[in-house]
């Protein structure tokens, strides 16, 4: 299988493994590769140093929150040049963050203004910035993800990274807290756009009323060959990731999904989103 989203150490927040431990254990369980994430940190270079004595296939990314100076095209140059695959809209600095009352994923320090950490919304008012953004992603074929964007905000960014000659999109877990994006929502932007829906073993485990029932009917409605699973584990208080995303096949299979459809949004799908 292929993890699409994992956090490892170091970050801000305390992790379960580092990078190195966290790809033995993928190696381990017989996975093919991941994709590093770090909301404040871009992991091209990690991925490229704990991949490099392994067969499997780790690639880096970066998240466009307050660290990478937001909408900011030369952070997304300087991240795609040294091998970045995935570049992710604002997480925990997504104003969708505070209007949700979730937590600035940053731990905001006195010395920093917690206004420092908003992002700006994606709509017209950032459309320059961000053209040149998704020309850049087309330019080098990533993958565009949509981080914790609003369901209007992927609304709008989706088309205009379709004009700029972007390939590869995911909307990154549309069901999950922030966007909570309805089914029908992300059924119908992944068959226009070509957009993948991710479904995480994350939501499974942490996110307030969520269920294996409604993750479930989530990807019925949204489709098997629409839909990615990843584990967007890492946390010290989940499971290992790669047991984290096995908990997840294993949990939608119990509620009647096909698994071997399953194991395919867990490594085909996934893998070939990526893979250059």
């Amino acid at each position: 299988m292929f993890d699409l989203h994992v956090h490892a150490a170091p970050d801000v927040w305390p992790r379960l493994a580092d990078d190195a431990e966290l790809v033995a254990a993928y190696a381990a369980a017989g996975y093919s590769g991941c994709v590093l994430k770090g909301h404040y940190d871009a992991t091209a270079g990690r991925a490229h140093l704990a991949g490099r004595n392994t067969t499997l296939r780790v690639y880096g990314s970066v998240v466009l929150n307050a660290q990478a100076g937001g909408f900011n095209p030369a952070a997304v140059a300087a991240a795609l040049q040294s091998g970045a695959r995935v570049v992710w809209m604002p997480t925990a600095d997504a104003h969708t963050q505070h209007e949700a009352g979730l937590p600035r994923l940053c731990g905001v320090r006195g010395e920093i203004s917690s206004r420092v950490y908003a992002a700006p919304p994606v709509d017209p008012s950032t459309a320059e910035a961000i053209g040149v953004i998704v020309r850049l992603i087309a330019d080098f074929d990533a993958v565009l993800a949509t981080g914790h964007l609003s369901t209007p905000e992927v609304e709008w960014l989706l088309p205009v990274a379709e004009a700029a000659g972007v390939r590869r999109m995911m909307m990154t877990h549309p069901s999950y807290t922030v966007p909570a994006m309805s089914a029908t929502d992300a059924a119908r932007l992944a068959r226009r756009y070509g957009a993948l829906a991710e479904v995480t073993a994350y939501q499974l485990l942490h996110q307030p009323r969520m269920d294996a029932a409604r993750l479930a009917a989530f990807v019925r409605e949204v489709g098997y060959e629409h839909v990615v699973l990843s584990s967007d584990a890492g946390q010290p208080d989940s499971p290992p990731p790669p047991e984290a995303l096995e908990m997840l096949i294993d949990t939608l299979a119990a509620e009647g999904l096909d698994r071997s459809a399953l194991i395919a949004c867990a490594s085909e799908l996934p893998e070939r989103l990526v893979t250059p």
